[in-house]
């Protein structure tokens, strides 16, 4: 038998939420950078540097993302009855 710990397993690097705010996060950064230093082309924007803003929403969403995966982690049970075969 295994000795219980009292730690609590979690998902860890696995948990969606990091993966989906890591890609965000990398999007948005490259979209800011490309709106920092890119071709700004005003005139197909309406005057707005539109690879900016959305990088920034980017990276802004995906901080969210990891923020909510670090506060509250998933927590995988130690054991897991099996299912009732048919």
């Amino acid at each position: 038998m295994s000795e219980h710990t009292g730690q609590k397993h979690t998902a860890g690097a696995l948990d969606i939420r990091n993966i989906i705010g890591g890609l965000l996060g990398v999007y948005g950064v490259i979209l800011v950078l490309m709106g920092i230093f890119g071709d700004k082309e005003y005139d197909k924007t309406g005057d707005v540097n539109a690879n900016l803003w959305a990088g920034l929403a980017l990276v802004v969403v995906g901080a969210a993302f990891l923020i909510w995966a670090r506060v509250k982690p998933i927590v995988v049970p130690e054991h897991v009855d099996k299912p009732d075969e048919i």
